[in-house]
Order: structure tokens, then C-alpha cells, then sequence
């Protein structure tokens, strides 16, 4: 009887040991699998195309100057006339016309500057801004401001609100297309340092996407953007 249960307990622990070496060899074959896999590259995909505005801001900015502020607002209200004829004339619609409130400075209020007499005690600024998604048409119109000047209308210059602006509202139609060229450019990238280290490049472990950015694509050509995107993708390595 003592030699049954012997055997028996003999006959368990050698089950017990091959089965924990069997384990063992499982999940040291697993580690060794694992750590393999875990073996990255990281890389980027740009994405970069040109596109011209298709709509334009368009403000037109004019001084007048004068002794006697009610002539001096109905000179403002011929100027502007001027102006919004010019624009209706070649095809620009009052819908796309917007005239701000003038501003009016008065000389002989101000505390500081020179104190020598002005010539002139008030001075105004006033624009008339069109907004149109005719660009091409706004950018020939700002060549012929010069006749609009010899009637006698003095434009101003420089300042952020006497601007062009020019904006291109389709990015969301070419964002799909420029993501997957993005994409694809990045896993090209991969494949050919895969290639190089002698690996076989695996499924993506993350990605993300950059920012797109609008810019114009030059100082003398603010009317075309440039628009990118950068795309980060890790990609497995196996051997």
C-alpha cells in the first residue's frame, strides 16, 4: 500500500514537473516574442500643397481734414459715394460693401504734441471694406485706386486694420486627401529604414496627426496659401 501511494506521488510530481517546465519554456518563448515586437520606428509624413484664396477682405482706408466738422462729415460722405461707385461700376455689389463709423479727431482737444496751431482742427479716418469671393477681380480693382485719388480722396496705409486679408475656406475638402498623403509618405519613409536595418515593418502602434497651417505662400503673393500638415506614425519592426 505504501508502495502504491509512492508511486502515485512519483508519478504527480513528474507531471507537475514537466508541466511547469512546459510553462516555463511558454512564456520565456513568449518574453523573447514579446520583446521582439515591441521593437519601433517612428517617423514623419509631410503634406504640402498651394491653393489661391477664395475670398478676399478688402479695406479701404481714407483721411479727410478740415476747420469745420459738418463739412468735414459731408466731405467723408462724398468720398465714400466715390468710392462705393467705383466699386458698383465694376461689378461689386452693395451686399459686399460695408462702410465703418468715421473717426473724428479733434486737435484742439488733445493735451500733448506740438503746440503750435494745426492747420487744420479735425482730422477723420473712415474705410469702406469689401468682403467678395471674386479675388481676382479685387486684386485688378486696387491697381485703379490711383483714379479715384486724383478726384481728391487721400488713402491711408499701414496698420493692421488697413490690411488686405485673404482666406481660403475649403480646407476641410483637401484635409482627407492631404492626410493620407501624409500617411502614406511617412510609411515610405519606414519601409526604406525597415529595409536598411534588415526588418520587416509591422502594423502602426500609434499615429498622430499635426496642425494644419495656412500661410500665404510669399510676401508678394499673399493671395496664394500655402497649406501643410505633418503626420507622426510608430510603426512595429519585427525580424
Amino acid at each position: 500500500m505504501y508502495q502504491i501511494k509512492s508511486f502515485s506521488a512519483l508519478v504527480l510530481g513528474l507531471f507537475i514537473f514537466l508541466g511547469l517546465s512546459s510553462l516555463g519554456y511558454l512564456l520565456g518563448n513568449a518574453a523573447i516574442k514579446f520583446k521582439e515586437y515591441e521593437r519601433t520606428v517612428t517617423v514623419k509624413g509631410l503634406s504640402e500643397r498651394e491653393f489661391p484664396a477664395d475670398i478676399v477682405i478688402w479695406p479701404i482706408q481714407f483721411t479727410e481734414a478740415g476747420n469745420e466738422l459738418e463739412k468735414l462729415y459731408v466731405s467723408l460722405e462724398g468720398s465714400t459715394q466715390k468710392i462705393r461707385e467705383y466699386l458698383n461700376k465694376a461689378g461689386i455689389s452693395d451686399a459686399e460693401i460695408s462702410v465703418s463709423t468715421p473717426a473724428i479727431t479733434d486737435k484742439s482737444a488733445q493735451s500733448y504734441g506740438d503746440s503750435t496751431r494745426a492747420e487744420f482742427r479735425f482730422s477723420a479716418q473712415q474705410a469702406v471694406t469689401v468682403y467678395s469671393t471674386n479675388v481676382g477681380l479685387i486684386r485688378s480693382l486696387m491697381n485703379g485706386l490711383g483714379n479715384l485719388g486724383k478726384q481728391g480722396i487721400v488713402f491711408s496705409a499701414g496698420g493692421f486694420q488697413s490690411q488686405t486679408e485673404y482666406i481660403y475656406s475649403q480646407l476641410n475638402q483637401v484635409k482627407p486627401e492631404m492626410i493620407q498623403e501624409a500617411t502614406t509618405k511617412a510609411r515610405e519613409v519606414a519601409q526604406k529604414f525597415a529595409e536598411d536595418s534588415s526588418s520587416q515593418l509591422g502594423k502602426i502602434k500609434q499615429a498622430s496627426q499635426g496642425q494644419f497651417s495656412i500661410e500665404p505662400r510669399d510676401t508678394n503673393n499673399p493671395h496664394i496659401k500655402k497649406i501643410r500638415v505633418v503626420s507622426t506614425v510608430e510603426y512595429y519592426l519585427s525580424d
